[in-house]
């Protein structure tokens, strides 16, 4: 059986295709750097994190973009020997506007190189090419409109993209306004049996996401909605494992089975109804109906959370190793920065072989230039464990181990100096924004500390030791719905990363060396 989700933790807006035998689902990033990751797998069932295309500035500037902004909804598309990505930067998303640019970029390999960014245009959000079997080119994207008494989500348009000029042309079309669940969003548009089929998420992200689907004969439309919409959707079962359920994107395999990737979060088991794991990426088989619809081949509408295997000729990938030592000369694929880029400046693999040294910088609520490598959590029951070589000289100098989901609700075990304490451990906690400094301090030697944060389920618990064996308790039990998306009412998009970082208020850029990363995922 097939277990979702597929691709866990922070993985939403799927958008997936396939290129001869192999099958790429592309994922937001939001303001983690570099921009948009891309999964591969040969049978739908075995995924593997394979690259992660907008790695440089030029592509995608990120600086002071809000969290929960930066890269949303990417779509991948491939013809003729080009692969197209298209995607959004959100670069204000309070009150009632949207600042945001919408981009192409294009490569002759999933793998790169990847060109510099073509503008589109930035009308909205959740932006789609299709390529149609005449050569010409339709860029989809739902529309924003701000204005008083009317529709955030004013529904769907279109417009003709141009390759040889690089731009968009001719009229811009409303092809529907959606369905009454509204919050009209995530086109994805599919040519089959003389029908374009219009793929859409609904219902917003949280407990009343759902797919839709839509045809016409003509790409321009008009679209009929299935009369069985939605699609797929958990708005009217509040206990189901997979909660907000939507946003697909469907792909054919090369036996002509159809299959659907969507959004959906799993909840804690404490009833919060809290998903700190983020929204994640689960795959479901679809089959169409006699009159030309969709439907989810289990049945109902609700998503499964085992499938059967596909018929596909099974291809697992090795296993990550649970420690990075930090001995290659750049960074793994898991890791992400803080909406810049990894450079010599601030992040070395070189200037100490074998450790990864961090020069620290601004604080852990800029926007701008901090100093933090994380990556996801995808699991419930993980443990994460480092060592850590720092020796701060004043109170503005930190560097350790932060359980974060955005500036303003993160847990942050570090080692710091104080005047009456000198070099001491201690927990920061930012709870919407409110900083905290729990009253456990322990002063420590100078040379190497081992940090440790253990999650299981709703708990999270950091310890410490300076003999990398046993291990010490650091202050109390931690509740880990305070890194969910919905966290008091929060409407943010991303889920928890775990990662090492360094501050210096000083401006000096004292640096802390690391010298392993440990993740553990436990069988709960």
């Amino acid at each position: 059986m097939i277990q979702n989700p597929i691709l866990r933790g922070f993985n939403p807006d799927a958008s997936i295709i396939r290129v001869e035998d192999d099958y790429y689902i592309a994922t937001s990033t939001f303001e983690w750097f570099p921009g948009v990751l891309i999964h591969h797998s040969k049978d739908l069932m075995n995924w593997r994190p394979l690259t992660r295309p907008l790695d440089r500035v030029s592509q995608l500037d990120l600086r002071g973009v809000p969290s929960s902004g930066g890269i949303w909804a990417p779509s991948l598309s491939y013809c003729d020997g080009t692969f197209y990505l298209c995607f959004t930067n959100v670069v204000g998303r309070k009150g009632v506007y949207k600042d945001l640019h919408n981009y192409i970029v294009t490569a002759p390999s999933i793998e790169g190189p990847w060109s510099e960014p073509i503008y589109l245009n930035a009308s909205g959000f959740d932006h789609f090419l299709f390529h149609d079997t005449d050569g010409r080119k339709y860029l989809f994207n739902m529309q924003w409109d701000f204005r008083k008494n009317k529709k955030r989500f004013a529904g769907i348009i279109m417009q003709e993209f141009c390759p040889h000029e690089g731009k968009l042309i001719g009229e811009i079309k409303l092809i529907t306004e959606g369905t009454d669940l509204g919050v009209t969003e995530g086109p994805m548009v599919y040519k089959k049996d003389g029908y374009y089929y219009l793929l859409v998420a609904e219902g917003g992200t949280g407990p009343m996401h759902a797919a839709t689907l839509m045809r016409a004969t003509s790409v321009g439309g008009p679209y009929e909605v299935d009369p069985d919409y939605p699609m797929i959707t958990t708005r009217n079962t509040p206990d189901h494992p997979l909660q907000n359920a939507g946003h697909g994107s469907l792909v054919e395999t090369q036996l002509g089975d159809w299959y659907m990737v969507f959004i959906c979060s799993r909840p804690l088991p404490d009833g919060s109804k809290l998903s700190p794991l983020g929204r994640e990426t689960s795959l479901q088989k679809v089959t169409w109906t006699p009159e030309g619809w969709l439907r989810l081949a289990a049945g109902g509408k609700q998503p499964q959370l085992h499938i059967p295997e596909t018929e596909l000729t099974p291809h697992p990938f090795d296993p990550d190793p649970i420690r990075d030592d930090f001995d290659e000369r750049k960074l793994s694929v898991h890791w992400h920065t803080l909406r810049v880029p990894a450079d010599e400046s601030w992040l070395s693999l070189s200037e100490r072989p074998g450790y990864l040294r961090l020069k620290g910088r601004e604080s852990l609520t800029s926007l701008h230039h901090q100093s933090l490598v994380a990556r996801r959590i995808q699991s419930f029951t993980c443990e994460i464990v480092t060592c850590v070589e720092y020796e701060p000289q004043a109170f503005t100098q930190m560097a350790g181990l932060v359980l974060y989901y955005d500036e303003s609700d993160h847990y942050y075990l570090r080692i710091s100096h104080d005047d009456q304490l000198g070099k001491h451990l201690a927990i920061v906690v930012n709870d919407q924004g409110q900083y905290d400094e729990l009253d456990t301090y322990v002063p420590i030697p100078e040379g190497r500390v081992y940090l440790k944060a253990a999650m299981n389920f709703d708990q999270i618990q950091f310890f410490y030791g300076l003999d990398g064996q046993s291990w010490q308790p650091m202050g109390p039990t931690l509740y880990s719905g305070n890194l969910a998306d919905s966290y008091q009412s929060k409407l943010s998009f991303t889920g928890a990363f775990v990662g090492l970082c360094a501050q210096d208020l000083r401006g000096t850029r004292l640096h802390a060396d690391f010298d392993f990363f440990d993740y553990m995922e436990i069988d709960a």
